[in-house]
């Protein structure tokens, strides 16, 4: 049945969860939730509208005031959405090495975009959103602290996946972390109402903070007071930014994990093109990385498992980014041969 939406945010959620077929080993049931179908395409959606109205809520947000955050892109495009819808000015500070075409895509949602250079890394953006927010008195959104980021998971990720799996059941629940709001929100309801399904997290193997032991350094308001010292560069854009966040820490110290992945780059990169290729999903590096980090868990799992793992957002942020690395825009030797075996519309050989 069709239904119409007052407005874009309406749309936000309710995305799809879909078996896996072909890349699936057998004896198991694979499945993946795709966070591509929000409006601009990433699970940062839901963060952004629940924050964005969470502070509306309380006051601390005030009409016409300007939204600020440090992103390394899908949030930053989310508020864009929101503020666009609602009226708010968004200004967005975001770290040199991220995709251009998240810049580009925020700037034509109407964002400012101020570039932060790639030595300071994820800290260096947070500390730039930070001081501006103070100086201009503009809205901070703190994505990495702010509990309405993990509420917003609770009230709607979380309830999708429990109905989605409502009548049957659901052994492992496997992603990633950013912010950590997906996991901190979506962990704690599994936890009281499925308390069967095992929940994995997955972080960058050059960049596994999670797993190596070592604490986070915070200031008195949960944010970051330095880099953690784990931290390594990694491909993995939107995942584990050169700190711990409080969110992520607070599912970590709350016991409900399973195990803690560790997925190589590589790794990410082939799934994210095997998903595209054998199952016709088309999503970025984050999604692949999951995905890697679910069929290490499919090869342990026992017989009939149904194992969900979540896709964080699209391919399309990434066609600058070494995904896309080996896909060439003009022909190939192969296309050639396809389109001279008939005679009409040959394209002049290059100059």
């Amino acid at each position: 049945m069709g239904r119409r939406f007052a407005n874009i945010l309406e749309t936000v959620g309710n995305t799809p969860v879909v078996r896996i077929n072909r890349l699936a080993p057998d004896g198991v049931n694979l499945f993946v939730k795709v966070e591509a179908f929000n409006p601009l395409g990433s699970v940062k959606d839901r963060l952004a509208l629940g924050v964005i109205e969470a502070a509306e809520k309380d006051g601390s947000l005030k009409p016409g005031q300007t939204v600020i955050e440090a992103t390394s892109g899908n949030t930053g495009i989310g508020l864009a959405m929101v503020c666009a819808a609602k009226g708010y000015p968004l200004v967005v500070t975001m770290a040199e090495p991220f995709s251009v075409e998240r810049r580009r895509l925020m700037r034509f949602l109407g964002a400012k975009v101020i570039i932060t250079p790639a030595a300071l890394r994820g800290m260096g953006m947070v500390t730039k959103a930070n001081e501006l927010a103070a100086t201009h008195g503009w809205f901070l959104t703190r994505q990495f602290e702010n509990e309405a980021n993990a509420d917003m998971h609770s009230r709607t990720t979380a309830r999708e996946i429990v109905e989605d799996f409502r009548d049957t059941k659901l052994d492992y629940w496997v992603t990633g972390y950013g912010t950590g709001g997906t996991l901190k929100g979506v962990a704690r309801v599994l936890a009281k109402e499925m308390p069967n399904t095992k929940i994995v997290v997955c972080e960058p193997a050059d960049a596994s903070m999670l797993s190596s032991g070592e604490g986070q350094q915070r200031n008195p308001d949960g944010s970051p007071a330095a880099g953690h010292p784990a931290f390594k560069p990694h491909p993995m854009q939107g995942w584990a930014p050169d700190f711990i966040p409080k969110l992520t820490a607070d599912a970590v110290d709350s016991g409900v994990l399973h195990k803690i992945l560790r997925i190589a780059g590589p790794d990410a990169l082939r799934c994210s093109k095997d998903l595209a290729l054998k199952e016709g999903i088309f999503v970025g590096i984050t999604a692949g990385a999951t995905l890697a980090g679910a069929l290490q868990v499919c090869a342990d799992a026992p017989k009939g498992a149904n194992i969900l793992a979540m896709l964080p957002d699209t391919g399309e942020r990434y066609l600058s980014t070494p995904l896309f690395a080996d896909v060439p825009a003009d022909m190939t030797e192969e296309e050639l041969a396809i389109s001279r075996s008939t005679p009409t519309a040959q394209m002049p050989p290059p100059t």
